[in-house]
């Protein structure tokens, strides 16, 4: 009793992503990208091994969708080996994207790796050198979604050993930025006697409470614009006195907004000098793909964005960052102009421009995109809008349509 742990927590692999949006990047970096998830495995296997940890916790969706690649599914088995030959066990489940019915290529794992294998609460028990050390809990999606409430279902079973860990791919009831899987409410996790909640569905690294950790670890690759910075797992010690939590990096690249102001610019060509000043203010110790938002009260950028004049820049500088080492690449951009405060107040006294404003604060876009949605190919390719995202699009008509009727 009393014997000291340690394990690397991680979730969310999502193996053989799709990368939407990005199949336009030059086909040196698109491929980059879509070695990124297999990559960073990798170095969650090797940061495994050098820390000699005991165990690893994958918090399900290894896989991004439930009709995983023979090669996905491989990739994953010779990762699994490799930290069987350090004597390394995995402890994992499946989630709402690889969901158990739906594997079509079932591959057998090595003798180290413990699948909980149904949507039934179960545990397996850890020894070292012999004793029963840990109680590890958990369960599999056996369909896309769990929508009851799990939580009630997690008790603990085994008084003999030292600690006990729960394992649970889900969301806080209260979460509307992420489909709600598996609802739990903080007070449902912090009322039962576990050590540690390893928790696994939401993309955003989390501490949700340190006593009791109930930790997200996010995923291990960014897919998107949305899933910008870090992405990794945790390392965690675990004695019956203390608990230490360190967060590892592990993406192979790195999504990043990057803001630009570009008020000053007079010309078009001006604009290069700001941007490359922006990207060489950067620290860069990844690949990095770049979603640049250009600023300025000067109408005019919106006029060098219609002339083609703001895209021939981030072509110009995309030639010469993307062939670097630990490239960057401006994968997205947009522009935004500000209405001066002046033309403002003026546009205020017209009752035409006012109304116009008024209708773009009160109404959501929603309807107008319903047709869209309602297209089966289009729904593969487009996701529905966040609330964020909403108040963007509107934002930028608003602002658009507003300059154009200001301008003269």
């Amino acid at each position: 009793m009393g014997r000291e742990i340690s394990f690397i927590h991680a979730a969310d692999l999502h193996l053989d992503s799709l990368f939407k949006g990005l199949a336009n990047t030059p086909e040196h970096i698109f491929q980059e990208i879509r070695e990124s998830t297999f990559r960073a495995l990798d170095r969650l296997v090797q940061t495994a091994i050098d820390k000699k940890v005991d165990f690893v916790l994958i918090v399900g969706d290894l896989f991004d969708n439930e009709a995983q690649s023979l090669k996905s599914q491989i990739r994953l088995k010779k990762a699994f080996e490799a930290l069987n030959r350090h004597n390394i066990y995995v402890y994992m489940s499946y989630g709402n994207h690889d969901f158990i019915n739906g594997n079509i290529h079932p591959v057998t794992f090595p003798e180290n790796v413990f699948i909980f294998p149904d949507e039934q609460v179960r545990h397996f028990i850890y020894e070292k050198d012999g004793e029963p050390l840990v109680a590890i809990y958990g369960f599999s999606y056996e369909n896309r979604a769990v929508n009851n409430k799990k939580t009630t279902e997690y008790e603990i079973q085994r008084k003999d050993v030292s600690y006990h860990i729960a394992t649970l791919h889900g969301s806080l009831k209260s979460n509307t930025a992420h489909d709600v899987y598996a609802p739990f409410q903080l007070t449902d996790l912090t009322e039962k006697d576990f050590n540690y909640w390893a928790l696994g569905h939401i993309h955003k690294r989390e501490i949700l409470k340190e006593n009791p950790p109930i930790i997200y670890p996010g995923n291990i690759q960014g897919r998107n614009r949305k899933e910008t910075g870090e992405k990794g797992c945790y390392h965690v010690v675990l004695s019956e006195s203390n608990v230490t939590m360190s967060f590892i990096p592990l993406q192979a690249i790195a999504f990043r907004p990057l803001m630009v102001d570009v008020s000053a610019c007079t010309e078009a060509g001006q604009m290069e000098t700001y941007i490359q000043t922006a990207l060489d203010a950067i620290k860069q110790d990844t690949a990095q793909l770049l979603d640049l938002t250009l600023v300025s009260d000067n109408p005019k950028l919106k006029q060098w964005e219609n002339d083609k004049y703001v895209e021939d820049i981030i072509e110009l500088i995309n030639e010469t960052t993307a062939h670097q080492q630990n490239w960057t690449y401006i994968f997205r951009y947009a522009v935004q102009t500000h209405v001066s405060d002046m033309d403002m107040e003026q546009a205020k006294g017209d009752h035409f421009i006012g109304e116009l404003s008024r209708h773009f604060d009160e109404t959501s876009i929603q309807p107008f995109m319903k047709a869209l949605y309602q297209q089966k190919s289009a729904r593969k390719f487009v996701d529905l809008l966040t609330g964020d995202e909403e108040r963007e699009v509107k934002s930028e008509a608003k602002s658009l349509l507003l300059n154009e009727l200001l301008k003269e």
